[in-house]
């Protein structure tokens, strides 16, 4: 059964979203404070729904800690904040995910139904690229050193990769990696595409790996292992 740790300190949010998980076949452990969600994530659950605003250990530490441990388990993120700056800081700390409060119980369903779907295996780049991914194993490394991405952090670049040279357009990335259709906001697509353009050392201004094509999506160019 999918494990699933939701570490939220508000009961009138978390027992009805526990009733929901469950009813979709999650087995639930409900944390209520930071301290305790880092004692549950030590179980390994399947994927962590985290509050922002979580007492004695907040949720962005508690998602730097998670991580900070080598956990690649899925974040989604449950926020009041709405301010973008809050929201970067959050995928920075290692987030997969967010979702701002109050929220379509719907929405938040179909993110935790994407965030654990894995994908099919493709063919791994050569060892000559500087960018290689191995789907089976969802590693990704630059030149010699690996990458540590957050679960949707590697689906982008996997698409990207699978793709190169081609334009992918904002819909099929939406689709592929969010598991959702393009409505006009894709605010967590251009989050997650300055994310792992710091992490290739890409320029917004000058990037050689992560191409924006105006008014249609990314395309991702492999310049020659130096």
């Amino acid at each position: 059964m999918t494990r699933v740790l939701l570490a939220e300190d508000d009961s009138t949010i978390s027992e009805p979203l526990a009733r929901a998980l469950r009813r979709e076949g999650y087995d639930v452990d409900v944390r209520e404070d930071g301290a305790a969600a880092l004692e549950g994530a030590k179980d390994n659950p399947d994927l962590v729904l985290l509050d922002l605003g979580l007492p004695q250990v907040d949720g962005l530490e508690v998602c730097r800690r998670i991580r900070a441990e080598g956990r690649a388990v899925p974040v989604l993120i449950l926020t009041a904040r709405a301010d973008e700056v809050d929201t970067v800081v959050g995928l920075d700390a290692g987030a997969d995910d967010y979702v701002t409060k109050p929220f379509r119980l719907a929405e938040l369903l179909a993110r935790v139904r994407a965030l654990l779907r894995r994908t099919p295996s493709e063919p791994v780049p050569s060892s000559g690229d500087p960018v290689r991914i191995d789907p089976e194993g969802r590693r990704a490394w630059f030149h010699d050193d690996e990458l540590q991405l957050t679960a949707k952090e590697f689906d982008l670049l996997r698409v990207l990769v699978r793709e190169q040279g081609r334009v992918v357009s904002r819909e099929q990335l939406m689709r592929e990696v969010w598991d959702t259709h393009w409505l006009g906001s894709t605010k967590t697509l251009d989050m997650h595409i300055s994310v792992l353009r710091r992490k290739l050392g890409d320029g917004a201004q000058d990037p050689r790996y992560i191409a924006t094509v105006r008014g249609v999506g990314f395309r991702f160019d492999q310049p020659a292992a130096e």
